[in-house]
């Protein structure tokens, strides 16, 4: 079984947000540090998961099981239900893992999810980077 750990952040609420996936296949570590522009928090924890399963559906993984600290995250999959605002990228991510043979979603407290909310905050800086080198050219 693969498991994938998944965090998303953002510097302000809204502000310069990123997604941190830290995969590990049976040995094998992944790392992924994405930057995701200027969101809100709870919508960088979605998109951290949507790019998760796009990753996992890209490499044929077909069973995983995900992790998360995000207790809102968590219960909009146990329960297929987000707040309106949210909605569309609870759709996004329950198509993706529709594709996966067995999708397991388990919340796990904060100090257990430290590989991920690493890659999320580096994220964040390569956004940062990327809107300063922007504003140089």
């Amino acid at each position: 079984m693969i498991e994938v750990y998944i965090d998303g952040a953002s510097a302000g609420n809204p502000g310069p947000s990123g997604a941190g996936i830290f995969i590990n296949n049976n040995g094998v570590i992944e790392r992924h540090s994405i930057p995701l522009g200027i969101m809100e928090n709870h919508e960088a924890e979605y998109h951290a998961l949507i790019k998760a399963l796009e990753i996992c559906v890209a490499n044929n993984y077909q069973v995983v099981s995900f992790r998360t600290d995000s207790q809102a995250i968590n219960q909009a999959i146990e329960k297929g239900y987000a707040k309106k605002k949210y909605a569309i990228l609870l759709e996004q991510a329950l198509k993706l893992s529709a594709k996966l043979e067995l999708f397991f979603m388990k919340w796990i407290p904060s100090l257990e999810n430290k590989s991920a909310d690493v890659l999320a905050r580096r994220a964040i800086r390569l956004n940062q980077n990327e809107e300063s080198h922007e504003q140089d050219c």
